[in-house]
């Protein structure tokens, strides 16, 4: 009776799909689907560097930025305007400048200091636009801006 069951528990085990998946076969250094190339805490693709960290920036992400007043409230494309406010971060920590009218559209902006950004008024139709500032800390959003006719 012993080689019979046997013989069924092999077939049987031959027959059925594996319980847990595949990849947990996987080897080192293997790239599988689903688990990109980090699979056995292989080290990261682009390597690590002692002085690249040290040379990294340390962002204050608990300073929440806000934005005091847009100079001038009203401007037409192409312009520069001043954005004025608090807790912008250091430059390497700035983020950027958005503009709700713009889109994804990439706002070109000069960081100034950790209180003032000059950006370029984008080339949108007129109308009122919101303008945000983002930093390590945040969002801000500023009050209605009024984007003139060119």
């Amino acid at each position: 009776m012993a080689p019979r069951f046997l013989s069924s528990l092999l077939l049987f085990l031959l027959l059925t799909p594996p319980l847990f998946p595949v990849h947990a076969f996987a080897e080192e250094g293997m790239i599988v689907d689903g688990a990109g190339y980090t699979l056995h805490d292989a080290e990261s693709i682009k390597g690590h560097n002692e002085q690249t960290v040290e040379k990294d920036p340390v962002c204050d992400s608990s300073k929440r930025p806000k934005i005091i007043k847009v100079e001038p409230d009203e401007a037409k494309p192409g312009e520069t305007i001043t954005i004025k406010g608090e807790q912008f971060g250091t430059k390497d920590c700035f983020r950027g400048v958005a503009f709700s009218a713009a889109g994804p559209t990439k706002i070109d902006y000069t960081y100034v200091n950790d209180t003032t950004i000059q950006a370029t008024v984008p080339d949108v139709g007129p109308g009122m636009s919101f303008i945000d500032v983002v930093a390590s800390g945040g969002t801000a959003r500023s009050k209605a801006f009024l984007v003139q006719a060119k």
